[in-house]
């Protein structure tokens, strides 16, 4: 299964934000074990730089971002994705954005805490916990 990760995923792991860190490391490691095929929008690395930076500091931040990409795979953000997400109109941009890279890369599910911000998108959109008990559903069944 490929999943774009919403960018607030990758802040409650990276920043430990409870109550929400625990089913965000529980998706990052279904990434680390293959489990999952975890993708990013280019946009979240800048956007989680941004972010961190102010926080943490410059050095930290680097490292982070470089702990990322070994991790996830990058959606590009040109032209088509900018006028996919323009032409979807979704509440917030930055969802929109990476709404249209789970779209054009062709991705199964998007993983976010914020559901209602991907009204009207085709795919599957779950929360961490959600895929988690999805894809243990899903393997159950196929045991059968």
């Amino acid at each position: 299964m490929k999943i774009l990760v919403d960018t607030n995923i990758v802040l409650d792991v990276l920043l430990d934000r409870e109550p929400f860190v625990e089913d965000a490391i529980q998706i990052f490691e279904l990434i680390e074990i293959g489990k999952v095929q975890g993708f990013i929008a280019a946009t979240t690395i800048t956007n989680i730089f941004y972010i961190l930076r102010k926080l943490l500091g410059r050095e930290p931040t680097i490292l982070a971002i470089q702990k990322l990409l070994l991790s996830f795979d990058l959606c590009a953000v040109d032209r088509q994705t900018i006028e996919w997400a323009v032409a979807k109109n979704l509440k917030d941009f930055e969802d929109g954005v990476q709404a249209a890279c789970a779209n054009i890369n062709e991705l199964d599910a998007i993983v976010t805490r914020n559901g209602s911000d991907f009204l009207g998108v085709s795919l599957p959109v779950f929360s961490a916990a959600e895929l988690v008990t999805h894809l243990q559903t899903s393997q159950n069944d196929s045991a059968d």
